[in-house]
């Protein structure tokens, strides 16, 4: 226990030690088996983590950032031998759910912002980890996880609808409302190139896997079909001066985006003017003056404008991006329309069918790149990613707080199950506590490195665990074959089809759409049941709020334990003829109700002692022979002091109307509550017993002889041992 900053201190050193592994790197046959695996979960990693990264909506080589530091720093620093971090489907839905509010997919504020997320749930992670606070992943019951990632798989799989047929959708409030967007788009829009190019994907993934599941099936699909873009033209490209925009408000717009940048750099400028020459004059003031307020003021004041240029400018610029453009000519006399003016300009032949729609790329210098066909991830900027502090608003920091948390259990969760998974194949020692602190490293570490949020993947650890990895440096060479990409093959992933990458992210979530745990928490329990498919309900329909739904999870599953612990079951079993002496049987006790044994199958608490007196009621009100009531104490292992109390009080109250009280097979702790309570000496330590003969023998010669005293006093010492059902 920390209770000293000694302590504490102590708890962080033996928290950062170096990994168990590294004098194993010794032997050439580990490195043989770990420098195998990286490159094979390399070859799946990279495809996949840009998929992700445009899940989060961040561009795709965000993804590949992702996959530097974080992965390395979490196989360092925690346990588990064969975990691959990095990022996965999971975090990044949760990501852009979580920013979406704040910034513009895409932009450098939603960038920003996802670095900020990044660092808090490293931070989160990490001191959950140093203070051992692993406990309040209890919280997340397992119905309530199985309902959330079915919900939130279902949720990731539709998100990708609009990437797959080619089409543009207006996201609506919620999902299922940019569900029907979107196939209200694919009825009469669909770029069949796009589809077509999923489908490829789909099938080449499909039939690699079925005939050798060893080889990476994604990189076949990334590979053929990037191919393809390239050598048929998928994307095609045409730069043309601003004058050959024929609709007078899209080249408005584009001016006007313009200097909307423009005005923002010079206020960004100026932010960072004033705030460093408040800082200046700030140093070693313990209270402000009133000129010192004053400049504060003006400081927020600024910090506002700039936050509102950055919202306004991010919204004009995605909505002039997206403005589609018709082809009216060729050569210098191709002019470009919108839907609602190239009509005007058509001849009477194409009228109904204006072509091929153009989206704008880039305006600069007055000539506007313009593009057609399917999408492509495009640029990818080569070299490694520098040190950037992420966007620290408290405004941005206070509103990612529910994220934080729902990232940082969901994703840990995620890291610690695949990781338990192999330790339990393995037999190697896994601490939950620094796998917490090797994730809190990997994202707080890498949100410095223009990394998102990530987690342990179940499928990119399954392939390095099948592969051989022996130690955590196959996560090292992991790292070294996605510098490498970064450093010398971004031109290479330039015609890769956005399409694809859709593709990738569907194929890699189906696999976590499993009903099969929820249906069997219905039938095991059915208030878990209720709980696993209330989770999953919420979470599909308040989605993109995905912490709503598991919040919603959490206190129900909360709740109904409460509910079972104000209620839990009591049984009145028949007495067994066995146990009872031969001449109670011959008279009739097991027929006639003088002796009744009562089971209270829960802990005796505050929560529940009006139940129990209500039970106790009902049992008086049912039973005019009793004379004696047996309370079997096998099953409750906690009384507080209300329990103490209310047994006392029906102790004396039924004593006084002439039925006598017996206690049997009381837990060992509650024994040494009773004798600190003084119940043994106020009640009488004879009317406890250890075990049936006894307890049946005392309730027939209460009965019989009316006796205080049982035939056999009964030490309360030693092992309390059930010996009856």
């Amino acid at each position: 226990m920390i209770r000293t900053a000694r302590d504490l201190l102590a708890q962080v050193t033996r928290s950062f030690r170096l990994p168990e592994w590294l004098p194993e790197l010794k032997d050439k046959q580990v490195l043989r088996a770990d420098a195998i695996a990286g490159l094979t979960v390399a070859l799946i990693l990279i495809p996949q983590s840009m998929a992700y990264a445009q899940l989060a909506g961040l561009p795709p080589y965000y993804g590949l950032y992702a996959s530097l530091l974080p992965t390395m720093l979490a196989a360092f620093f925690g346990s588990s031998r064969q975990l691959a971090t990095g990022p996965v489907a999971m975090v990044s839905l949760m990501t852009a759910a979580a920013l979406e509010p704040l910034a513009t997919a895409g932009g450098e504020a939603f960038v920003g912002y996802a670095l900020l997320l990044s660092f808090m749930v490293g931070l989160f992670q990490l001191a959950m980890g140093i203070f051992r606070l692993g406990v309040l992943l209890n919280f997340l019951s397992h119905p309530v996880i199985s309902g959330f990632v079915n919900a939130a798989a279902i949720i990731i799989a539709t998100s990708q609808m609009g990437k797959i047929f080619g089409v543009e959708a207006d996201k609506g409030n919620y999902h299922f409302e940019y569900i029907t967007n979107v196939v209200q788009a694919a009825m009469h829009d669909t770029h069949w190139p796009t589809f077509a190019m999923a489908a490829l994907a789909f099938g080449i993934m499909l039939i690699v896997r079925r005939h050798n599941p060893k080889l990476p099936a994604v990189l076949f699909a990334v590979i053929i079909t990037t191919l393809l873009a390239w050598l048929t033209g998928y994307e095609r490209h045409a730069t043309v001066p601003l004058g050959q925009v024929g609709t007078q408000s899209v080249r408005s717009a584009l001016m006007l985006d313009t200097l909307q940048r423009k005005h923002l750099t010079n206020l960004s400028d100026r932010y960072l003017e004033v705030q460093q020459d408040f800082r200046a004059k700030a140093e070693g003031v313990e209270t402000e003056d009133e000129a010192l307020l004053i400049h504060r003021q003006d400081l927020e004041q600024i910090e506002f404008m700039l936050d509102q240029k950055k919202e306004q400018t991010e919204s004009h610029h995605e909505n002039l991006f997206e403005t589609m453009l018709y082809a009216v000519g060729e050569g210098e006399q191709r002019m470009f329309y919108t839907a609602e003016d190239v009509v005007e300009h058509l001849p009477e032949d194409r009228k109904d069918e204006p072509g091929q729609a153009w989206t704008i790329k880039r305006y600069l210098n007055n000539e506007v790149t313009l593009e057609t066909g399917g999408k492509v991830i495009g640029d990818v900027p080569g070299g490694l990613p520098g040190f950037r502090l992420p966007s620290f608003e408290w405004s941005a920091m206070v509103h990612l707080i529910g994220a934080m948390l729902t990232i940082s259990l969901i994703g840990f969760m995620e890291a610690i199950s695949v990781a338990k998974a192999m330790a339990a194949k393995t037999r190697q020692n896994l601490s939950a506590d620094r796998e917490l602190i090797g994730q809190g490293m990997a994202n707080l570490t890498g949100s410095l490195f223009q990394s998102y949020p990530v987690s342990g993947s179940f499928s990119r650890s399954a392939v390095n665990f099948n592969a051989g990895a022996v130690t955590g440096f196959s996560s090292v060479v992991t790292v070294v074959v996605v510098a490498v990409v970064l450093l010398f093959l971004t031109p290479l992933l330039y015609y890769l089809p956005q399409a694809t990458l859709a593709a990738v992210i569907i194929k890699a979530v189906s696999g976590l759409i499993r009903l099969s745990p929820m249906v069997h928490a219905w039938r095991a329990n059915r208030h878990d049941g209720i709980v696993a498919f209330v989770t999953f309900f919420f979470t599909l329909t308040l989605a993109p709020d995905l912490e709503l739904g598991i919040l919603l999870g959490m206190v129900l599953s909360l709740v109904l334990l409460l509910f079972r612990i104000m209620k839990p079951r009591v049984v009145f079993p028949k007495l067994q003829e066995a146990l009872l002496p031969e001449e109670a049987v011959a008279d009739g006790v097991m027929e006639d109700g003088r002796i009744v044994r009562m089971r209270f199958e829960g802990p005796l608490v505050f929560a529940n002692v009006a139940y129990f007196e209500e039970q106790l009621q009902n049992l008086l009100a049912t039973s005019p022979n009793l004379k004696v009531l047996i309370i079997d104490a096998v099953s409750i292992n906690e009384i507080d002091a209300s329990g103490e109390l209310m047994l006392r009080d029906y102790y004396r109250r039924l004593t006084e109307s002439g039925i006598h009280v017996l206690f049997t097979r009381v837990r060992m702790p509650i024994q040494e509550m009773f004798e600190l309570s003084h119940m043994y000496r106020d009640v009488g330590r004879e009317f406890f017993h250890r075990n049936p003969v006894g307890v049946y023998r005392h309730a027939w010669q209460l009965i019989v002889e009316g006796a205080d005293e049982p035939e056999e006093q009964v030490r309360m010492t030693g092992p309390d041992e059930p010996t009856y059902q």
